[in-house]
């Protein structure tokens, strides 16, 4: 589902930031930045994203080019799944969000829980490793896998966060507004599946 010229500029900039960590030679060292550059200029041209953001996200990575890692706790109560009204656009996701060093993907699902919607939680189940390259998220300058990790209520009470302006229970059949860049409407109605049958599979991709 990700375009090609999304394609080619993260490629690109995984060439220009791997190039730029390694090389020794000044001369490679001006081409890598030149790639770097190109990078920048399609992304710009494609999206509404200002070439220096753009090149800022980019200059802040360093070493080998790796995916980053977004982790969203899939909470049940009553039939009705758990999500969080984001401030940063308005809309609704799982509760969620980049891995942390030194924490393990189950930790930063509870950690993430609590701080965005007040309740206590316990892993119960991994439901899916995603690429979000395969999913209708809109464009990001980043190559994410998205981890997905069933959780229990084991506390707490619904209280907004930093982040959060809301916290609340929807049934699949009545979803708000969601924010697509943390969750699709597809990917909800994947995670309820596993509400309705407890033997369905990991997914992977």
């Amino acid at each position: 589902m990700e375009p090609k010229w999304l394609e080619w500029a993260k490629q690109l900039q995984a060439i220009a930031q791997a190039g730029l960590t390694y090389s020794k030679d000044v001369y490679d060292l001006e081409r890598f930045e030149m790639i770097r550059n190109l990078s920048v200029e399609i992304m710009a041209e494609y999206t509404e994203v200002d070439q220096d953001m753009i090149k800022e996200l980019f200059t802040n990575e360093t070493g080998y080019a790796t995916p980053k890692v977004d982790i969203r706790a899939v909470v049940f109560q009553e039939n009705k799944l758990l999500m969080v009204k984001e401030k940063a656009d308005g809309q609704w996701a799982l509760p969620g969000g980049w891995g942390d060093i030194g924490l393990t993907p189950s930790e930063v699902a509870v950690k993430e829980v609590k701080e965005e919607s007040g309740f206590e939680v316990k892993p119960v189940k991994l439901i899916g490793i995603l690429d979000k390259k395969c999913h209708p998220h809109p464009p990001s300058p980043y190559h994410v896998y998205k981890i997905f990790i069933q959780c229990e209520i084991i506390g707490g009470q619904a209280k907004k966060g930093m982040e959060t302006s809301e916290v609340d229970f929807f049934t699949e059949n009545e979803l708000p507004t969601l924010s697509v860049e943390r969750n699709t409407e597809s990917q909800i109605h994947w995670v309820f599946k596993h509400l309705h049958h407890l033997e369905e599979p990991v997914y992977v991709d």
